[in-house]
């Protein structure tokens, strides 16, 4: 405890007046007296101190506190009244009771009743004196005052604040003793410590570790003394520990927590965290350190995992589109800096759907990884080889002076990925398309070096696959072209550009308009009428194909349900669905059922048209959504039969009612053609399955009238009409076609479909 001398500010206590009484002290009552006699030490402790010697005093102070509360003698802070106000561990284990003292119980109310006197006497000389007073005398635990009394030994100085007593309470057994069962308290407190506990000399030796430490590394207590700390670390370890040194040097020699690498006994990791204590003698001299050692490695390892799935594809390894976006910002800026070339190659593979459709998609990834593999092959180990998605890679090539080793780079790719893929179930073969940005020729930003590979990389799709195509300021007015038709195309919804047009279906046997095919045209402000071919694929990619086919689709049924009015109740309209279309919320087509309701027409009444392209997209689920409409009561026509991929499992599969001959069967059909033999065969076929059928592109009326004699259903074409308007349908159909066939309607100009 530190020196204390006498306020001289203080009034002596009389020796007749109780303790607790001094003149000039107010007397406060319970536990308005037990803080305000705390604030009153605390304040007077700092309030002539500059802020910084204030902040000072406090880290002291409570690192002595620290010492106090452990230390294995007693020691008490006292009020006037002689209070209990603060005593540490071993001064509540000698009174048994507890260090928060709750009852606000005196010190005075432990002293055996023939002792009294000298303890009042003791606390008045500690009050008065400049010189710590002594004093023997016994205490008794708890309220028994007859139980016989442990002999100790007071010692005792007052506060500078004058208000408190600073009192150390030792038992009359002596030092010896207490420090033995205080030892024996630490032994059991160390050894029992769920965190490792590690001392280093000077030499970073170790001299002491608890059992914790050494079962957290594998080791014996003896195997670990006297070894150095390096000796439990690898490289890594080494050099984050002489990474630290260095920082502890530059900041000097206070308490410090880092985390660490060891390796244990068995060679597997263990990460820890290290809360350390440099240990320095009276002279200021570096005796250690002591660390207390916290297990961190499952910890560790959760964490690295979450970064590692946050930064990394998990199929190929590479990096993933967060990481690419990352490494592309840094590498953007410092090429900005260094005033060097950075290329950035983005890289489509062509025909991975088809292996993913046949092989199935275990085969696919088996050929991801090998392509991955390959594309890494080809460039240096300072570029950044990246998985966006799906089969999209994109290259980072950096550091580069010129750009005559972009073409090669890419050129390599194209030639590697070109060779066949040696799967389990096949040895398919596909190819790469490559779009290549520069910075800074094509783009400064990141965002813009990525759109420009991606416009690059279509542009080489395509003019012709198995290439790479640099991005150029054509390829930039394209893309502004196409993104001002989507910014069109949505006013166009909002302004009633868009109209239906439709072409008649006949019935060959009777030769009345019982169907019609709608068509979709935009009446552009400036650009007049559009077919569907220029502007439907703007719509898809700026994802408007589900509000235009909600808008045909509302439009269309309105007409069939006026044209059952007018023409017959059969009528029926089909409509045309595309694979963008049938990846949407099938909630939508509920809603087209309401709708249906609303108007009073039945769902057979709508025809809904598909390609086999349709029935080919795997990812649509196409089935599931055939089979609500069909539930529904929709009926469904596959068109443009005989086309792509045609397959006889389709019709029966997907539950088809209408097959419609594309017109590349009726273009060239004669009496002796090979033309008219199929499409004969294709309209058996399909009337044994149950399907009517409709021939498309009917121009002549000999084309006609040999569909007529091989038994097909239905046609349309321009033999009977181009594709017009509702009221120009509706005219024709109430007049009937006899006028129009004689007049020779072949001859109309074709329009597309």
């Amino acid at each position: 405890m530190e020196n204390y001398t006498t306020d001289q500010r203080r009034p002596p206590l009389l020796a007749d007046q109780p303790v607790g009484l001094l003149p000039g002290f107010a007397v406060l009552s319970g536990a308005e007296s037990y803080h305000a006699a705390l604030a009153a030490i605390a304040a007077d402790q700092v309030a002539e101190l500059p802020p910084t010697a204030a902040a000072q005093v406090d880290i002291e102070q409570a690192f002595v506190n620290d010492l106090f509360l452990l230390a294995p003698v007693g020691y008490f802070v006292l009020g006037l009244d002689a209070t209990i106000l603060q005593m540490n561990v071993s001064g509540a284990d000698l009174l048994g009771v507890p260090r928060v003292n709750p009852e606000r119980l005196t010190l005075r109310h432990f002293v055996a009743p023939r002792f009294l006197d000298d303890f009042d006497r003791f606390v008045r000389a500690a009050f008065n004196e400049a010189l710590p007073q002594h004093c023997d005398l016994q205490l008794v635990r708890g309220p028994d005052a007859h139980q016989p009394g442990v002999p100790v030994r007071l010692r005792a100085c007052a506060d500078r604040s004058g208000q408190a007593l600073r009192v150390q309470l030792e038992p009359a057994e002596g030092k010896l003793a207490a420090l033995e069962r205080s030892e024996e308290r630490f032994r059991r407190i160390v050894h029992c410590a769920e965190e490792g506990i590690w001392e280093i000399d000077a030499n970073a030796r170790t001299s002491f570790v608890n059992p914790k430490m050494a079962q957290l590394l594998g080791y014996t207590i003896e195997d670990m003394l006297d070894q150095p700390l390096v000796a439990f670390m690898d490289d890594e370890g080494r050099a984050i520990l002489e990474h630290n040194i260095a920082s502890r040097q530059r900041r000097g020699g206070e308490a410090e927590r880092h985390e660490f690498k060891f390796l244990r006994r068995d060679g597997s990791e263990l990460w820890v965290t290290l809360a350390t204590n440099p240990i320095f003698d009276a002279g200021g001299a570096y005796l250690g350190a002591l660390a207390l050692v916290s297990d961190i490695t499952d910890s560790r390892a959760s964490a690295e995992l979450i970064w590692q799935q946050a930064n990394f594809d998990t199929l190929t390894a590479l990096p993933n589109r967060h990481m690419f976006q990352d490494r592309l910002g840094q590498e953007v800026k410092k090429a900005r800096r260094e005033g060097t070339l950075l290329a950035l190659l983005f890289i489509d593979l062509d025909g991975f759907k088809q292996v993913n459709d046949t092989l199935g998609h275990g085969q696919g990834d088996a050929l991801l990884v090998e392509a991955a593999r390959r594309i890494v092959g080809c460039v240096r180990a300072t570029d950044t080889v990246a998985r966006l998605g799906g089969d999209e890679f994109t290259v980072i090539l950096t550091g580069l002076e010129s750009m005559n080793g972009v073409e090669r780079i890419a050129q390599s790719i194209v030639s590697r990925l070109q060779a066949p893929f040696a799967l389990q179930a096949a040895n398919p073969v596909v190819s790469a398309s490559i779009g290549i940005s520069v910075f800074p020729a094509d783009a400064v930003s990141p965002e813009d070096l990525v759109r420009n590979a991606d416009q690059a990389m279509y542009a080489a799709k395509q003019n012709r696959r198995c290439r790479y195509s640099y991005f150029t300021a054509d390829l930039q007015q394209a893309a502004q072209a196409r993104q001002q038709v989507t910014l069109d195309l949505r006013a166009a919804l909002a302004h009633d550009q868009l109209e239906l047009h439709y072409q008649p279906i006949v019935n060959l046997r009777t030769g009345s308009i019982e169907r019609a095919e709608a068509l979709l045209r935009w009446r552009h402000p400036q650009r007049g009428l559009l077919a569907p071919g220029d502007f439907l694929p703007f719509a898809e990619s700026g994802g408007l194909m589900m509000e235009i086919g909600d808008w045909v689709f509302r439009q269309a049924a309105r007409q069939a349900r006026q044209w059952q009015d007018e023409i017959g109740a059969g009528f029926q309209v089909g409509i045309n669905q595309s694979s963008a279309q049938f990846r949407g919320d099938a909630a939508l087509y509920a809603g087209w059922l309401g709708y249906a309701a609303e108007l009073g027409l039945a769902p057979r009444s709508l025809v809904i048209e598909i390609t086999e392209r349709v029935l080919l997209d795997k990812a649509t689920q196409v089935a599931d959504r055939l089979r609500e409409l069909r539930e529904m009561g929709v009926q469904v026509a596959l068109d443009n039969f005989g086309t792509g991929y045609s397959s006889l499992a389709h019709l029966k599969h997907f539950g088809i009612d209408l097959l419609k001959l594309d017109h590349s069967f009726i273009q060239h059909l004669a009496s002796d053609s090979g033309d008219l033999a199929m499409c004969e065969a294709l309209i058996l076929m399909a009337h044994r399955l149950g399907l009517r059928v409709v021939a498309e592109g009917v121009e002549t009326a000999a084309q006609r009238h040999l569909l007529e004699l091989a038994g097909c259903d239905f046609a349309q074409g321009y033999v009977y009409a181009q594709p017009m308007a509702a009221p120009e349908l509706t005219a024709l159909a109430q007049r009937g076609l006899r006028h129009e066939l004689s007049a020779g309607a072949a001859a109309i100009p074709r329009v597309p479909g």
